[in-house]
């Protein structure tokens, strides 16, 4: 069974060891979710949910909604990623040599549930869910996501920008509206 207290309580012991540490335990955690939703509730909506805030340690339950793409970000933290349910599709994006302030593609990997990735604090991706359906993952970075100042790129130039807190909000949003009109 998930218990969402003894899980944080494993993760915040773990943390300063930092993601290799965190990863076996998230491991864990993904491999029954049906013991997550039992626990937090089926997702039926898109979302981030922050399970654990602390300045040395978010957890959070990302579910993203079908077909949904977000644009490269970095989160400055490292990060484990585990997903429980559907599919999660990275694409890992680097600087560009002759201009830092845009970035180029050089690696994509896909989750599945069960799956877990470890993204170092320098790295930039961006998600997309492949499926027509919520897809859903625990979340948990080397510090205060929220409270980190970041950075993300427009999706076509490819250029650095200050990270907008509100557009994955407005994306949910929409995506769960749109959700609601399908029935």
């Amino acid at each position: 069974m998930f218990d969402l207290d003894a899980f944080v309580a494993r993760c915040r012991a773990a943390v300063p060891a930092g993601p290799d540490a965190i990863a076996p335990i998230v491991r864990e955690a993904i491999a029954d979710p049906a013991a997550i939703d039992a626990a937090l509730g089926a997702p039926t909506r898109a979302g981030a949910r922050v399970l654990y805030q602390a300045p040395h340690m978010n957890v959070i339950q990302f579910v993203w909604p079908p077909l949904f793409v977000l644009r490269p970000h970095e989160h400055r933290l490292w990060a484990v990623i585990g997903l429980y349910q559907g599919g999660e599709d990275n694409v890992y994006w680097r600087r560009r040599a002759d201009d830092p302030k845009r970035i180029e593609p050089h690696a994509v990997q896909a989750l599945r549930p069960g799956d877990v990735a470890s993204l170092a604090v320098d790295v930039i991706h961006s998600v997309a869910n492949p499926i027509d359906g919520l897809s859903a993952a625990l979340h948990v970075y080397g510090g205060d996501l929220y409270a980190t100042e970041r950075s993300e790129w427009d999706a076509l130039a490819l250029t650095e920008k200050p990270h907008d807190k509100t557009f994955a909000k407005l994306a949910f949003e929409r995506a769960n509206a749109a959700l609601a009109a399908r029935g």
